[in-house]
């Protein structure tokens, strides 16, 4: 394939040493604004760049006809005007809070958890995510996904930083370090604690997912999401 990188910081960097493992071609490093012209020649578009540019990039590739492959958090706002775009103009799309494959099974498996536990209103919930001290969001994209799940699946109704009623999902969201990101659930009550948590420990994993999305979306049109890349629909 060949690749057009927006947003060549960390996880560009690393998503091209990935991408060039599997004998695909980095055809453009985009790290501002651009002309449809610079990736004209692409077969995908993978997005990770920053908040402020997420939107304007991902539907400049719409418009072009590119699939874009989207790690960007912080820009959801606009998620439901970028699906229009790309419906619009028969083009593919996938947007996760995180690519990373284990993460993704950590997903399903938060939900599955989840619905255990939905009856049994002894239990207290709580959510902790640590990231390295240069990640710009908080809570994370991967800690709201989560939250979301338990959601979906018992009577909480929302989530919050911090302190939480008792119908919201408390998140505590630390910045340490380097660490490259730490999900953890507890299920807390007066007998015992149940917990899952997911360490990353490097950005491999992030990167690796993205390009298996960016390799699996060819040929396709629609909007997907990593569920349907490693077949986990229900």
């Amino acid at each position: 394939m060949k690749i057009a990188l927006l947003g060549y910081g960390k996880m560009g960097k690393m998503i091209e040493q990935i991408a060039i493992s599997r004998n695909h071609t980095i055809i453009a490093k985009i790290d501002d604004t651009f002309d449809i012209d610079t990736i004209k020649d692409a077969d995908v578009a993978i997005d990770f760049s920053v908040p402020t540019s997420a939107f304007n990039n991902i539907t400049t590739c719409f418009k072009a006809g590119i699939p874009v492959i989207s790690g960007t958090t912080g820009w959801l706002d606009k998620y439901d005007d970028a699906v229009n775009i790309c419906n619009e103009n028969k083009g593919a799309f996938i947007y996760a809070s995180n690519f990373s494959l284990g993460v993704n099974i950590f997903f399903q498996l938060n939900e599955y958890l989840a619905k255990m536990m939905s009856s049994l209103d002894q239990y207290n919930i709580s959510m902790e995510e640590i990231h390295h001290t240069q990640k710009l969001d908080a809570p994370s994209g991967t800690a709201i996904t989560l939250a979301e799940g338990i959601i979906k699946n018992t009577a909480k109704t929302a989530w919050k930083l911090n302190e939480a009623t008792e119908n919201e999902i408390p998140i505590e969201a630390k910045r340490i370090g380097t660490t490259p990101g730490t999900h953890s659930i507890t299920y807390s009550s007066d007998v015992d604690d149940i917990f899952i948590e997911h360490k990353a420990h490097g950005r491999e994993g992030f990167a690796l997912g993205a390009v298996i999305a960016a390799e699996w979306i060819q040929g396709k049109a629609g909007i997907f999401n990593m569920k349907d890349v490693l077949n986990l629909s229900e």
